[in-house]
């Protein structure tokens, strides 16, 4: 069976950055399961799994504008320490949610300077060409329940 929309799709992956480096893989752990056309992998990603099936192993580059998009300078910003009430310790790499123009943000602490905290709103990967590494393991057509949901459900069916 071929992917394509509704398609169950389970896949082993690795993902580098433009140095080699892994960033993610599903190596020693089950592949990833998603459900084909809905928008839970990144776009680019499943561009190119259209059409594939089980048994396929190939590489693809991702541009950043079909993976984590481009990284916007103006999502970097300083905030005072008092914008984090409650917080005691805040410290590099703890994220937080704070209210963006087109709504609720994640950001990111990239540094803390005295009474000044540094945030970074992009998504970490956002700006990178993503290099993946594929093999289709599985492909096969989606249940009416999981089309329903819109959302792939585990061995013997629903479980949320």
């Amino acid at each position: 069976m071929q992917i394509a929309d509704n398609s169950v799709v389970s896949f082993h992956y690795t993902l580098t950055d433009d140095q080699g480096q892994t960033i993610d893989s599903s190596e020693g752990r089950e592949p990833l399961t998603y459900m084909h056309g809905t928008g839970q992998i990144v776009p680019g990603l499943e561009k190119v799994m259209t059409g594939r099936v089980a048994g396929d192993q190939f590489k693809v580059d991702v541009a950043p504008e079909e993976g984590y998009g481009v990284h916007y300078p103006e999502l970097v910003q300083e905030l005072p320490r008092e914008a984090f009430q409650g917080v005691q310790d805040i410290q590099p790499g703890m994220q937080f949610q704070g209210q963006g123009p087109q709504g609720v943000i994640n950001v990111t602490v990239t540094k803390v300077d005295g009474s000044t905290v540094h945030i970074d709103g992009n998504h970490p990967l956002a700006g990178q060409t993503l290099h993946f590494d594929i093999e289709v393991t599985e492909v096969r057509a989606a249940t009416a329940e999981e089309i329903s949901h819109g959302h792939v459900h585990g061995a013997g069916g629903h479980h949320h």
